[in-house]
């Protein structure tokens, strides 16, 4: 999926919390992704088209470090994943055994990969660290992924921290987390974003001033009226 760059320059400009607003405005309120917390690198906004994997529970005859070598495996699927998509993994959110480590996410930085979201954890942490790739996660464990959990595929509709993600959906991650948009509305949505962080700022210069909220925030008709005569002069 390619999103037009003004678009998502545009998004790079509001913050995920606009994000759930705008998206709760349109019906959609399971898009937060629970358990994929700003862990390494994470100080600056991402954003970018999901590329997703999905991990399943462990079975002991396929969770081998051998399969590492499959065909179908994480190796193969970080090198499928294209120039500044975001990797977002469903791994079910387990805890005790780290999807990625240092070597992975070093390849995933070098493939220009925007960053790795997911509802597991992550384990060589320093390493990690030492990447430079963003990622948001649940934390850090040594053991490695055959240790709980058994990589099934890659490009497929997924649920990562409760939330569906389908292939080229928009990812946008800040300190707040990470929020999926739907292919179909990004566009849409953006743009309401963009519009309702102007007028955000507008009211907490009307708070810094002494306004009371009750009218104000949520704006009602007056209100709504003079920030668009003020909005129209600028």
């Amino acid at each position: 999926m390619t999103y037009d760059p003004a678009i998502l320059d545009a998004l790079r400009s509001v913050t995920t919390a606009t994000l759930t607003t705008v998206l709760l405005k349109k019906g959609l309120r399971r898009i937060w992704m629970q358990g994929a917390s700003p862990f390494f690198h994470a100080e600056e906004r991402v954003v970018g088209p999901a590329f997703t994997l999905r991990f399943v529970p462990a079975r002991e005859d396929l969770a081998t470090p051998e399969s590492w070598s499959s065909p179908r495996s994480t190796r193969a699927a970080i090198e499928d994943m294209p120039e500044g998509c975001v990797a977002v993994v469903d791994a079910m959110g387990v805890a005790d055994a780290g999807i990625f480590g240092d070597i992975l996410t070093a390849r995933m930085k070098k493939r220009g990969v925007a960053a790795l979201i997911t509802d597991g954890v992550v384990r060589d942490g320093a390493g990690v660290e030492g990447t430079g790739l963003p990622v948001w996660c649940s934390g850090v464990a040594a053991p490695a992924s055959v240790a709980g959990l058994t990589f099934v595929g890659w490009q497929e509709p997924i649920g990562c921290g409760g939330v569906a993600v389908f292939p080229g959906d928009l990812v946008v991650a800040d300190g707040d987390g990470a929020v999926v948009i739907p292919a179909a509305i990004v566009e849409e949505v953006a743009k309401a974003a963009v519009e309702q962080e102007r007028l955000e700022g507008w009211i907490m210069r009307e708070v810094e001033r002494g306004v009371p909220l009750p009218g104000l925030y949520p704006p009602n008709a007056e209100t709504k009226a003079r920030y668009e005569a003020e909005r129209d002069k600028a």
